[in-house]
Protein backbone atom coordinates (compact mmCIF):
# COMPACT_ATOMS: atom_id res chain seq x y z
CA UNK A 1 0.00 0.00 0.00
CA UNK A 2 1.60 3.38 -1.65
CA UNK A 3 0.34 6.87 0.79
CA UNK A 4 -0.44 9.59 -1.53
CA UNK A 5 -0.26 13.31 -0.08
CA UNK A 6 1.38 11.77 2.86
CA UNK A 7 4.62 12.51 4.86
CA UNK A 8 6.51 10.28 7.08
CA UNK A 9 8.28 12.37 9.89
CA UNK A 10 11.27 11.10 11.36
CA UNK A 11 10.47 8.36 14.71
CA UNK A 12 10.05 9.43 17.75
CA UNK A 13 13.43 7.59 18.83
CA UNK A 14 15.42 8.91 16.22
CA UNK A 15 18.73 10.61 17.21
CA UNK A 16 19.11 12.44 14.26
CA UNK A 17 19.41 16.18 14.06
CA UNK A 18 20.07 16.68 9.98
CA UNK A 19 19.59 14.04 6.94
CA UNK A 20 22.77 11.82 7.04
CA UNK A 21 23.68 10.38 3.54
CA UNK A 22 23.88 6.31 4.24
CA UNK A 23 27.22 4.84 3.25
CA UNK A 24 28.04 1.12 1.90
CA UNK A 25 29.03 -1.37 4.44
CA UNK A 26 32.02 -3.27 3.91
CA UNK A 27 32.17 -1.86 0.04
CA UNK A 28 28.26 -3.51 -0.55
CA UNK A 29 25.12 -1.59 -0.64
CA UNK A 30 23.16 -1.15 2.75
CA UNK A 31 18.81 -1.12 1.80
CA UNK A 32 19.51 2.42 3.77
CA UNK A 33 21.75 3.63 0.73
CA UNK A 34 20.13 2.23 -2.09
CA UNK A 35 16.91 3.58 -1.27
CA UNK A 36 18.35 7.07 -0.62
CA UNK A 37 20.41 6.69 -3.96
CA UNK A 38 16.95 6.12 -5.76
CA UNK A 39 15.06 8.82 -3.85
CA UNK A 40 17.39 11.15 -3.69
CA UNK A 41 18.79 11.25 -7.03
CA UNK A 42 15.14 10.68 -8.24
CA UNK A 43 12.92 13.08 -6.37
CA UNK A 44 9.38 12.11 -7.66
CA UNK A 45 9.98 9.79 -10.27
CA UNK A 46 9.50 6.50 -8.16
CA UNK A 47 6.50 4.75 -6.18
CA UNK A 48 7.49 2.97 -2.59
CA UNK A 49 6.71 0.34 -4.61
CA UNK A 50 9.09 0.82 -7.44
CA UNK A 51 12.13 1.74 -4.66
CA UNK A 52 10.81 -1.48 -2.90
CA UNK A 53 11.53 -3.68 -6.35
CA UNK A 54 14.38 -1.26 -7.36
CA UNK A 55 16.17 -2.11 -3.70
CA UNK A 56 15.32 -5.98 -3.86
CA UNK A 57 17.51 -5.82 -7.54
CA UNK A 58 20.21 -4.03 -6.34
CA UNK A 59 20.46 -5.77 -3.05
CA UNK A 60 20.74 -9.46 -4.55
CA UNK A 61 22.71 -8.44 -7.75
CA UNK A 62 19.94 -9.05 -10.26
CA UNK A 63 19.64 -7.99 -13.41
CA UNK A 64 17.42 -4.96 -13.38
CA UNK A 65 15.57 -6.33 -15.99
CA UNK A 66 12.48 -5.63 -14.53
CA UNK A 67 9.95 -8.21 -15.57
CA UNK A 68 6.25 -8.22 -14.35
CA UNK A 69 6.13 -11.88 -13.04
CA UNK A 70 9.15 -10.67 -10.66
CA UNK A 71 7.98 -7.82 -9.53
CA UNK A 72 4.34 -9.82 -8.92
CA UNK A 73 6.42 -12.48 -7.12
CA UNK A 74 8.32 -10.09 -4.66
CA UNK A 75 5.26 -8.23 -3.83
CA UNK A 76 3.01 -11.41 -3.15
CA UNK A 77 4.84 -11.57 0.34
CA UNK A 78 3.67 -8.43 2.34
CA UNK A 79 6.34 -5.48 2.20
CA UNK A 80 6.95 -3.23 5.22
CA UNK A 81 5.94 0.46 4.24
CA UNK A 82 8.59 3.27 4.57
CA UNK A 83 7.61 4.12 8.36
CA UNK A 84 10.05 1.17 8.74
CA UNK A 85 12.77 2.74 6.39
CA UNK A 86 16.23 3.08 8.47
CA UNK A 87 16.15 6.47 6.71
CA UNK A 88 13.11 8.01 8.71
CA UNK A 89 14.55 5.75 11.72
CA UNK A 90 18.49 6.24 11.75
CA UNK A 91 19.43 8.36 9.03
CA UNK A 92 17.21 11.98 10.00
CA UNK A 93 15.11 12.02 6.40
CA UNK A 94 11.52 12.66 5.92
CA UNK A 95 9.67 11.01 3.11
CA UNK A 96 7.14 12.73 1.52
CA UNK A 97 4.78 11.30 -1.02
CA UNK A 98 2.72 13.30 -3.59
CA UNK A 99 -0.75 13.10 -4.84
CA UNK A 100 0.39 10.30 -7.03
CA UNK A 101 1.94 8.35 -4.41
CA UNK A 102 5.57 9.44 -5.97
CA UNK A 103 8.16 10.14 -3.22
CA UNK A 104 11.26 12.40 -2.06
CA UNK A 105 13.24 13.11 0.79
CA UNK A 106 13.59 15.96 3.04
CA UNK A 107 16.19 16.47 5.59
CA UNK A 108 15.06 17.04 9.40
CA UNK A 109 16.76 20.11 9.66
CA UNK A 110 15.13 21.45 6.29
CA UNK A 111 12.67 24.38 6.00
CA UNK A 112 10.53 21.74 3.25
CA UNK A 113 10.53 18.91 6.20
CA UNK A 114 8.97 21.84 8.49
CA UNK A 115 6.87 23.37 6.16
CA UNK A 116 5.17 19.49 5.65
CA UNK A 117 4.00 19.23 9.33
CA UNK A 118 2.60 22.41 9.26
CA UNK A 119 0.52 21.67 5.99
CA UNK A 120 -3.43 21.28 6.46
CA UNK A 121 -3.57 18.88 2.86
CA UNK A 122 -0.91 16.71 3.70
CA UNK A 123 -1.31 13.61 6.14
CA UNK A 124 1.72 13.39 8.71
CA UNK A 125 2.80 10.13 10.33
CA UNK A 126 5.84 9.13 12.30
CA UNK A 127 8.46 6.34 11.02
CA UNK A 128 8.18 3.68 13.34
CA UNK A 129 10.11 3.45 16.53
CA UNK A 130 14.03 1.47 16.26
CA UNK A 131 13.43 0.58 19.98
CA UNK A 132 10.10 -0.65 21.87
CA UNK A 133 8.94 1.40 24.90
Amino acid sequence: MSYKNTFIAISEDSTAHSGVVPVPRNGKPTIASIQYDLINNNPYKYTQEDVQFKTYLVKNQIELNETEEMRKQFFAKPQACFRASPLVKKYGWGIHYDEQGKIALFSVNSEEYNRFLQLENVTVIKGMRSKRK
